[in-house]
């Protein structure tokens, strides 16, 4: 009896165990069943660095599109109003914070302030405008050359190779000094101002985008699921847009985030050598390269757009970092 009763407790002590492993099983395909998505969002949202540097970058953005509200709600000056009332009475020096402009005011009592907010309007309307006009224009030339190959890769890889020849800053201000004067480019189409800027800053970019793309359709195009798409008869240009284009999402997107504060410092550098935003347009690299001679003076003209473009770009940087951490397949979490 004693042998049958502890077959009995054997039996049903597997019986608890099948019914653990089961669950555990069931808990297992519960995780594999996360969509990429899902996955990618719960990496992020762990991120709390990255999450932080989302918030800022969020804000930045509302104030660069309501910075003519902020600026009024805020009762600062507009930011091409020179007034010699806000200069010192003594030599008409100009004067450093205070309850009337928060940031102090330039040379020609123009608000510091209300030309950073301005500031960070002209920025990101450059960066985000040239980098999306860089991302689409090398995202479609990198899916040619890569899934084509032959002379169409040729074709698109030498001239890619011939931008890249230049360096970017002097191929920058040749472009904006050439497009800068009369009627500015391509018969009139480039005018001079932000045009210009968007358009240098564009070309510079998309041969970078475009390299990465073709490297990732070169690996892309011999996959099995492009073959069994290529056997069911589709057509180049439904196997390039339904089958090879949704799995450069997330290159696209890491690129997209990195290559942004690039931009913000070509955009200001441009600025500051006197090639990109004009006066009286207020511009973050335009205001430093204005400081840079009476610095120990008027430290405040220097400090607070200066401070913005590092804010800025390291927060541009830090989402980057993430976004390319969560959409790393190679992570288990």
């Amino acid at each position: 009896m004693a042998p049958k009763q502890g077959l009995r407790l054997g039996t049903a002590d597997l019986t608890r165990a099948d019914d653990g492993l089961l669950d555990a099983t069931a808990g297992d395909d519960a995780i594999a069943t996360r969509t990429p998505w899902e996955l990618f969002w719960r990496r992020v949202r762990d991120d709390k660095l990255a999450l932080t540097a989302l918030v800022f970058i969020a804000l930045m953005l509302v104030i660069a599109i309501l910075a003519p509200l902020v600026v009024k709600l805020l009762g600062a000056p507009p930011p091409d109003q020179a007034s010699t009332d806000a200069l010192s009475s003594d030599f008409g020096l100009p004067t450093g914070p205070s309850a009337e402009h928060y940031f102090g005011v330039d040379k020609v009592g123009q608000d510091v302030f209300s030309r950073t907010i301005y500031g960070a309007r002209v920025s990101l309307e450059v960066a985000i405008i040239a980098t999306g006009l860089a991302v689409v224009g090398g995202t479609v030339l990198g899916m040619l050359a890569g899934y084509y190959r032959g002379w169409v890769d040729t074709v698109i890889s030498r001239s890619l190779d011939v931008l890249l020849a230049f360096p970017i800053l002097l191929l920058g201000i040749g472009l904006a000094s050439a497009c800068s004067t009369g009627e500015g480019c391509v018969r009139g189409l480039i005018q001079p101002g932000l045009t210009v800027v968007i358009f240098v800053i564009a070309l510079a970019t998309l041969p970078y985008v475009a390299r990465i793309i073709r490297g990732q359709v070169l690996s892309l195009r011999e996959r099995e699921f492009v073959e069994s798409a290529r056997c069911n008869g589709a057509s180049d240009r439904r196997i390039i847009v339904r089958e090879i284009l949704p799995n450069l999402v997330a290159p696209i997107i890491v690129y997209t985030t990195l290559a942004l504060p690039q931009n913000i410092l070509l955009e200001a550098a441009l600025s500051f050598l006197g090639v990109g935003v004009q006066p009286p347009t207020a511009s973050w690299g335009q205001m430093i390269a204005d400081a840079s001679t009476d610095f120990d003076e008027i430290w405040w003209y220097m400090f607070f757009p200066g401070v913005a473009l590092v804010l800025t770009v390291l927060a541009f940087n830090l989402v980057g970092d993430g976004l390319q951490d969560a959409l790393n397949p190679r992570r288990r979490k």
